[in-house]
């Protein structure tokens, strides 16, 4: 998989599945549950993470270490999510706040990577939360999926 249309075809049944659901811990819990490390949906979104970041449509910004990029803008193919990836190694990313909440999928590169301390697998967080993005213990992949495409970026 090398380009953004196939990748949005990926997605689009997860963020179709997604639509309307209360972002939590049980949100979390039914995804790691239904789509954990290692399954077919895991694998796809890896492999595709990995295509596009060698075809430089994934991840082409750089600051402070960290690799990002907004590889979808939200639309209503996506039920209105964005789809942003980063790449990050052993590092705290900038403060910012979840006006709708975000959903993320781990996907360590190198090493026992953790992002927030969430291992490869899901991780959500609900409407108004924030947060400095940190991964530790090695180097990881984090596709973000926004409600909107919502992210307040703060001084915190």
């Amino acid at each position: 998989m090398s380009t953004v249309d196939a990748f949005q075809d990926l997605i689009a049944p997860l963020t179709a599945s997604l639509a309307g659901r209360p972002l939590d811990e049980a949100l979390a819990a039914e995804l790691n549950r239904t789509h954990p490390a290692g399954s077919p949906l895991y694998e796809a979104i890896l492999a595709a993470c990995r295509a596009g970041d060698a075809a430089g449509w994934i991840c082409p910004h750089e600051h402070g270490g960290i690799r990002y990029g907004r590889v979808i803008k939200p639309i209503p193919a996506l039920n209105g999510f964005s789809v942003d990836v980063v790449d990050m190694r052993d590092v705290v990313g900038p403060h910012h706040a979840h006006p709708n909440g975000e959903i993320d999928l781990v996907m360590p590169l190198e090493g026992d990577a953790r992002f927030d301390g969430q291992a490869a697998g899901w991780k959500v967080y609900g409407p108004g939360s924030a947060h400095k993005p940190t991964v530790t213990g090695g180097r990881a992949y984090v596709l973000y999926l926004l409600p909107e495409g919502a992210i307040q970026f703060t001084k915190a």
